[in-house]
């Protein structure tokens, strides 16, 4: 019994020593006035994301993702019942911007399991053949129209990074390494994308200026099958990648070429181009040096520079293969929160925009276009290739099929679910194996439903659906074409099959 005395004895001491510095600091008025009781307030603020999203908000105001998109992922990734019950919670009649799906009355029919055309990925090969418009020598044909969107090895954990590349390989999807370089962990099976932001970690001279040779080196050693160049992106447009010094450990210095433990801040702008001209030549430079296709990623705001890229292109023998457009919703990145909500027009506004530069020069079928931006889910992929795209990067939600909770704790390092750290002790929980099969499980459920809604409208795939297909209905018991709501011209955003020979080259 002498334990528990001193235990109890412990306690009240402790407690008391509490009570006295709250009642003589004067930092804090609410622990001033209400010693021990006020630092509930303090433990409250430190966890209320996690727990708003539980208890406080329904099932479809919680953001950036709601209780029923989340519900709708984790169900996804784990192969369960995803289906909902008795009904829509959404007023369709007074929300406006409100997507509908125009189902054909006469669908396709879907292969069903022990059918000969039965596939169990739900493969949906991408349209255009990513290069081949341009001649480069490693155009290839994406085999998904849905992958990994763009999240480094030092904003992420290096078991998040690796379960998101063996998912890639056992879904047979596209994985962007982010910004931070190709490491160890994107070599789990899953083919890359390496992304070069205006830091160009792993191909940076000592200096840290861009070093062709070690791109070429970095390329000879992995899966990689296209670069993309990062001008900006929806998390923070305008603002250059930041990774704060406590995730900079001696791993990730070696892989990015930087110092240990300080912050690692990207230029807001390319040192290498200072226009839409000195972007063209190094995109060509990269192209003819490894062959592969090159293309760039932005969030938009400023109009001119896709016009004259569009220009440049029609016009030109140089340009770029692809255009992966970010919204300014997007992201798991840290920013100031003015950049976060003010900055770059979101995604639907944006690509519109930008597509329409294109299509108005005829050009569209000689760039692949991607979309980025919570388009991880059936109805906003399906609006995303209905407005141009040809595939769709998934971020936020393939990091919920392998554990995020939506704790919005990405930029402290603290994740409780070890996704976005480097505490060994965070990262352990995850385990990569278990994590990579959820991740192909979603991503595959992803695409099985688009290729279930391009059937209900009467189309093959995703490629076929157009802005017809689909109205947005507004406050006042009316709705529009989305051809009309986004001014997309008849002929803009026709079916794959209707296209010209730009892109169908053999792979």
């Amino acid at each position: 019994m002498g334990w528990r005395r001193t235990l109890a004895l412990g306690s009240a001491a402790a407690t008391a020593a509490v009570a006295a510095y709250d009642l003589t600091q004067r930092q804090h008025a609410v622990l001033r006035n209400f010693p021990i009781i006020g630092h509930l307030r303090y433990l409250l603020e430190e966890v209320g994301p996690e727990f708003r999203q539980y208890i406080v908000t329904s099932n479809t105001e919680e953001l950036p993702f709601n209780r029923d998109h989340r519900r709708w992922i984790y169900a996804s990734s784990k192969d369960e019942n995803n289906y909902f019950g008795f009904g829509t919670v959404q007023e369709l009649e007074r929300s406006p911007n409100y997507l509908i799906i125009k189902h054909a009355p006469f669908p396709v029919l879907s292969p069903q399991p022990g059918d000969a055309d039965y596939d169990p990925l739900h493969a949906i090969p991408s349209a255009k053949v990513l290069g081949a418009a341009r001649g480069r020598r490693h155009a290839f044909r994406p085999a998904s129209v849905v992958n990994i969107s763009a999240m480094s090895f030092g904003s992420l954990s290096a078991n998040a990074i690796a379960a998101l590349n063996e998912g890639a390989q056992r879904a047979g999807c596209l994985h962007n390494t982010g910004e931070g370089g190709v490491s160890p962990y994107h070599q789990r099976g899953g083919e890359l994308i390496w992304q070069l932001g205006s830091g160009y970690f792993g191909a940076r001279d000592d200096r840290g200026r861009f070093d062709m040779a070690r791109l070429k080196d970095v390329v000879a050693a992995n899966p990689v099958r296209a670069i993309e160049v990062k001008l900006s992106q929806g998390a923070k447009p305008g603002l250059g990648g930041v990774l704060p010094a406590a995730k900079v450990t001696e791993e990730i210095a070696r892989i990015r070429g930087i110092p240990v433990g300080v912050d690692c801040v990207s230029p807001a702008a390319h040192p290498e181009f200072q226009d839409v001209d000195s972007m063209l030549d190094f995109v060509e430079r990269i192209a003819d040096e490894t062959g592969l296709p090159v293309g760039i990623k932005s969030a938009v705001g400023e109009q001119g520079v896709w016009t004259e890229l569009a220009e440049r292109m029609a016009n030109e023998t140089r340009g770029v293969d692809f255009i992966t457009i970010d919204g300014g919703e997007g992201g798991t990145g840290a920013a100031p929160l003015a950049f976060t909500d003010q900055v770059a027009l979101p995604f639907k506004l944006g690509f519109s925009r930008v597509y329409a530069e294109f299509a108005r020069r005829e050009i569209a079928d000689r760039v692949s276009f991607i979309g980025s931006a919570k388009l991880g889910f059936p109805e906003e992929a399906l609006l995303a290739f209905a407005l141009g795209c040809d595939m769709v990067n998934v971020g936020r939600e393939a990091m919920m099929a392998i554990g995020c909770i939506q704790a919005q704790r990405c930029h402290t390092g603290r994740c409780p679910v070890g996704v976005a750290t480097q505490s060994q002790w965070l990262m352990r929980g995850l385990d990569p194996e278990l994590k990579s099969a959820r991740l192909a499980n979603y991503i595959v459920q992803l695409r099985k439903e688009i290729l279930s809604l391009s059937h209900a409208c009467g189309e093959a795939g995703p490629a076929g659906v157009s802005l017809d297909d689909l109205d947005v209905i507004d406050d006042r018991f009316a709705s529009r074409t989305a051809r009309e709501v986004f001014g997309y011209a008849p002929d803009w955003g026709v079916p794959a099959e209707a296209r010209t020979d730009h892109g169908t080259a053999a792979d």
